[in-house]
């Protein structure tokens, strides 16, 4: 005689189903579910690039946001205070062989326009133009000592961001998204938000894939207008019809992908037209900053126009992160006029850095206060930082020249220890002196917070395992101490 299931057995067997359900999608997000193929053939379905990747060890933070400040800041007169630059005003800059310069016409010693003073329990020096930013200095590990790889801005952009002073290398952005993929399923692991006036020098090379599949190239968001380029589909189609046409593109880069199973740059593609689709519904809610209090618009500067607009860069980071994108690139400063839109002091630092210091401070103190309040702090890593110094004696009167033998960047988040000063340049600021950082050293310390050996991260091109750092790079100890 056939037997009833009872209602609880009913439930039970209906619950299990559901929980299996899950966790079959669960399982297919990881890519640990087996191929619709034959599991006794050779042919596997096309990996995803984004797919989110373990790490070599625990890492101190997931996500990273980048201040890229454009043209060059002066450090001397922003971080790196130099006394003896006013013992010694006027004199010329003696001792140290021939004084390279950009731009010809070496000037004498010129000592900052900017009052310094102490901030924090740390009493870090910090100049008068970031009183805001100095109110976490606390928090921020000051190093003094880094130096960069070319006196020409594009080339120093590139060394920055690249670790080589060529175009065609794969920027920080892609290696962090290439090793660790992508905790976002809806967005781009790798997100660039530029100043409004204009890219930063260098242009999309500053956050290109280099030799890597297409996949890992920042993608470009706006501020502010559109924020995402070309994302809605043309006037007249369906989201039926979109989806249609993508099922049978998919279907046919499917046949290729069978049949070229190593072609990375085709599973890059694959990926990305589902991304750009997911990406419809998805984004346009992750970069609406209008869902923000008034108290939190406030915070970042959005009621003065001078800070608006890096204020919506920051917060449009903070929430980029806090939906799973792994690394933000916003850049300071664009080439509407080189040298008023940029930090290019040549002609006068004081009305420069005044200008330019004026339009971040409040939102970088915004964003690290609102990062803090959420609990995002120690997950993120935030970075501040320029393509290099700028020169401690004066240029036509009251500019300064590009530097690279010394610059000041600070480091926030990812459980680093704060208030701490690492390093020293001279005492006028030319050269790094006491622990010199190079550019592949501060790359090798980033991959380290974020778990990764940046020894062991390669990626095989021309026959050779490339890494960010070359074959140089050493951790800077105090950054990656507990």
């Amino acid at each position: 005689m056939k037997r009833f299931r009872s209602r609880r057995e009913f439930l039970f067997e209906s619950g299990g189903g559901i929980s299996g359900m899950a966790l079959a999608w669960l399982l297919n997000q990881d890519g640990l579910l087996a191929s619709d193929e034959d599991a006794c053939s050779n042919s596997s379905s096309t990996p995803n690039p984004f797919a989110s990747r373990k790490p070599h060890f625990p890492p101190r933070a997931k996500s990273v946001i980048s201040l890229f400040m454009s043209g060059g800041v002066s450090h001397v007169d922003t971080f790196d205070p130099k006394t003896a630059l006013a013992r010694y005003a006027g004199q010329p800059l003696t001792g140290r062989g021939d004084i390279i310069v950009r731009q010809g016409n070496p000037g004498p010693l010129m000592p900052s326009p900017f009052t310094f003073r102490k901030y924090g329990g740390s009493g870090i020096d910090v100049s008068e133009i970031f009183p805001h930013i100095a109110s976490h200095v606390d928090e921020l590990a000051v190093i003094r000592s880094m130096y960069s790889m070319s006196n020409d801005h594009v080339q120093a952009v590139y060394a920055l961001q690249s670790g080589v002073i060529r175009m065609g290398f794969p920027c920080l952005g892609s290696w962090v998204t290439y090793g660790l993929g992508s905790e976002s399923n809806n967005l781009p692991g790798f997100v660039v938000i530029y100043d409004a006036r204009g890219g930063p020098m260098g242009g999309p090379s500053d956050w290109s894939q280099g030799f890597m599949p297409a996949a890992y190239q920042g993608t470009v968001f706006k501020a502010s207008g559109t924020p995402i380029f070309d994302l809605k589909p043309p006037s007249g189609v369906t989201p039926g019809q979109e989806r249609a046409r993508l099922d049978y593109l998919g279907k046919l880069n499917q046949l290729d992908a069978r049949k070229y199973p190593g072609d990375t740059e085709l599973a890059a593609r694959i990926n990305s037209y589902e991304l750009a689709y997911r990406m419809q519904s998805c984004a346009p809610e992750a970069v609406d900053l209008e869902k923000e209090s008034a108290a939190t618009r406030k915070l970042y500067g959005f009621d003065d126009p001078v800070t608006e607009p890096f204020a919506r860069q920051c917060l449009m980071a903070r929430r980029l992160v806090e939906r799973g994108v792994r690394f933000v690139q916003l850049y300071h400063g664009g080439l509407g006029v080189q040298n008023i839109d940029t930090w290019d002091a040549h002609e006068n630092v004081r009305e420069n850095h005044g200008r330019h210091a004026k339009e971040v401070d409040l939102p970088i103190s915004g964003l690290l206060t609102d990062l803090k309040a959420r609990g995002l702090l120690d997950s993120t890593l935030v970075i501040w930082q320029g393509e290099f110094g700028r020169m401690p004696i004066s240029q036509r009167g009251l500019g300064r020249d590009h530097n690279p033998g010394a610059m000041s960047i600070w480091m926030a988040g990812a459980k680093i220890k704060g208030g701490q000063v690492i390093g020293s340049s001279d005492e006028f600021g030319y050269k790094a002196e006491e622990q010199p950082i190079s550019v592949h050293d501060f790359h090798a310390t980033i991959l380290h917070l974020l778990g990764m050996d940046h020894t062991r991260l390669t990626y095989r091109f021309n026959g050779r395992d490339m890494r960010l750092t070359d074959v140089y790079g050493e951790l800077i100890p105090q950054i990656v101490k507990t």
